[in-house]
């Protein structure tokens, strides 16, 4: 038995919950990866895992022999990392998930400078508004806004969000300009709403002036849950709509949208990067990591003109 091999396997397993999403991370059959765990639990003569047909769970000495495998596969992958070329110059594949409006208006279009530096890095990018388990779909690391539920995950705070309230000259032309928050609850101003994949519920907006705080569900007749869809029917006159200074700025200045509401800040949403507990923070994701903080934090900022600065 290669038992690192094994030692691999049954650690994936654990993480993905089935023997299908293991084998499927790990690019290897089924039936290779069943017969791997089945090979390890005969030499170490324990059951690790109890399987059902829909998932797996471990056994107190499952729990404690994957925290233990843990640790050696993350002490083997640094040392490995420490005595070969990975430190000078990161190499292999990295999964990451980021939001849909970051990943194509920041990530993507930045990307041949990131490889410019670290050419032989492969990235896995998932581009959604989705909510991913970054442990059984083995994502490295996630980039998410907003506050984090999750306690057992590993944040770090990068940067800050902004926002500003716009609209396009025509619908200005056809519903007038709002002077108060509180005119976006009725007719004839409406808000293009933006409901939550996980709840299904449109969120409520918020406008801040001081100590003054207003918080509605404004008036809408089109709700989405996705940031582009959200921009393209404000682009389509179907409402009101608060974007990030970085998604509004180049709109602002070509005449799409007109900002409205300059007096009222919409409620600022924190930026994290998060990683699963236990993953060692390998050379190639570290890179990333670090040239994608510098990234965000730099375009966040990149409506310093419309007074969007986090200072």
């Amino acid at each position: 038995m290669d038992r690192l091999t094994a030692m691999q396997a049954y650690v994936r397993v654990v993480e993905a919950g089935t023997f299908t999403k293991a084998a499927d991370s790990l690019g290897l059959p089924k039936a290779t990866v069943t017969r791997l765990i089945q090979t390890l639990e005969t030499h170490l003569r324990t059951k690790l895992l109890n399987r059902t047909t829909r998932r797996v769970t471990v056994t107190p000495d499952g729990a404690a022999y994957y925290e233990r495998a843990t640790r050696l596969l993350s002490d083997l992958e640094e040392l490995e990392g420490s005595m070969n070329q990975a430190r000078v110059t990161p190499r292999g594949r990295i999964r990451i998930d980021v939001p849909g409006v970051v990943g194509r208006e920041m990530i993507i279009p930045h990307l041949p400078d990131f490889y410019a530096k670290y050419p032989d890095i492969q990235i896995e990018l998932g581009v959604s508004d989705r909510t991913v388990d970054l442990i059984s779909d083995n994502i490295d690391c996630v980039i998410r806004g907003g506050e984090l539920t999750d306690q057992s995950l590993v944040a770090r705070r990068i940067a800050e969000f902004r926002f500003i309230t716009c609209a396009t000259p025509e619908y200005l032309r056809r519903h007038g300009t709002p002077a108060h928050p509180r005119e976006l609850g009725e007719a004839p101003h409406r808000m293009v709403g933006y409901f939550s994949a996980r709840s299904g519920k449109v969120l409520p907006d918020v406008f801040r002036r001081g100590e003054e705080a207003v918080e509605i569900v404004g008036n809408h007749v089109l709700a989405v849950n996705d940031a582009s869809a959200y921009l393209n029917a404000g682009l389509a006159h179907l409402g009101l709509v608060q974007l990030t200074c970085f998604m509004a700025a180049p709109l602002i200045r070509s005449g799409g949208l007109v900002r409205v509401l300059e007096d009222w800040d919409a409620e600022p949403v924190p930026v994290y990067v998060v990683y699963p507990p236990n993953r060692h923070l390998s050379s190639k994701l570290r890179v990333f990591v670090d040239w994608v903080v510098e990234l965000i934090g730099r375009e966040a900022m990149g409506g310093l003109k419309l007074r969007c600065t986090t200072a």
